[in-house]
């Protein structure tokens, strides 16, 4: 009589257990979820921002068509993205171009000097800051969801819910490279 009742306690208990862990993996996702949302939002912001900065530099920068070629080439990429490893490959050559353009705005004095091209400056630097804090929270929660998924017994369940790893969000070339400034553009 001791033993079917025992039987019924563990089996209750690994039931209870792989709940858990189920529990726990989808908390995970739905971390991993969230951070690119918050991620999202703010690239969005940054590709709205950005095309009122090209707006505002066309009438002062008629020499620079190269950069603002890029910007426009690198926006297009960006609202054709739709994954998320999609949206982070198009936001660092986003990135690249609104920092070549704002390293070029430097040989404009009277761009540097006007307010609307300094408050969206302002603005998309800001955006930025937030962008790398909230890539923080997003690879974070990528690593902890990954390394669940390797360590056992968590494996087992990620292997029954077909769980594949994610992927972080990481420092493009295009993002690595500083800004510089193009002179032989500036010199026509």
């Amino acid at each position: 009589m001791i033993f079917p009742t025992a039987l019924v306690f563990v089996l209750a208990g690994v039931v209870i257990y792989l709940a858990m862990l189920y529990n726990g993996l989808i908390a995970l996702q739905a971390d991993i979820d969230k951070a690119w949302a918050n991620i999202d939002v703010l690239l969005k912001q940054r590709y709205d921002e950005i095309s009122k900065v090209v707006e505002v530099c066309k009438g002062y920068m008629q020499y620079e068509k190269s950069a603002l070629q890029a910007i426009a080439q690198a926006r297009s990429a960006y609202a054709k993205a739709v994954t998320v490893n999609q949206k982070a490959d198009a936001s660092g050559p986003l990135a690249s171009s609104a920092r070549q353009l704002f390293a070029t705005a430097e040989n404009y004095p009277q761009l540097k000097a006007n307010d609307t091209f300094l408050q969206l400056q302002k603005r998309i630097t800001e955006l930025e800051e937030q962008i790398a804090d909230r890539r923080e929270f997003y690879n974070d929660a990528v690593n902890t969801f990954n390394i669940r998924m390797r360590e056992m017994p968590d494996a087992f369940v990620a292997r029954l819910m077909r769980l594949n790893p994610r992927q972080m969000f990481k420092l493009k070339e295009t993002e690595r490279v500083p800004a510089r400034v193009m002179w032989d553009e500036v010199m026509r």
